[in-house]
């Protein structure tokens, strides 16, 4: 089974669906995660502080990735 580009950019967009759906107070904060954590330190350099901000973008572009699942879902209504 071949995976083409379209199913790598969809496995994308679920991936950044999941991240963006994370909510800092019940989930992140508890395990130490918060973006309070890593800002202003040399800790924002790490792994860990590059994977926050990265949690951090996907929640701040929420109505962009909005916008694209519909366009998502609008394709593969119309594609089939």
């Amino acid at each position: 089974m071949v995976m083409g580009l379209g199913a790598l950019l969809e496995g994308l967009l679920l991936l950044a669906n999941a991240l963006a759906i994370l909510n800092e107070d019940r989930f992140l904060a508890p395990r130490g995660w918060s973006f309070n954590d890593v800002s202003g330190n040399a800790r924002a350099k790490s792994l860990k502080g590059q994977l926050i901000g990265l949690i951090y973008a996907t929640q701040y572009l929420r109505l962009p990735l909005i916008m694209l699942n519909a366009l998502i879902i609008l394709v593969k209504l119309v594609s089939g």
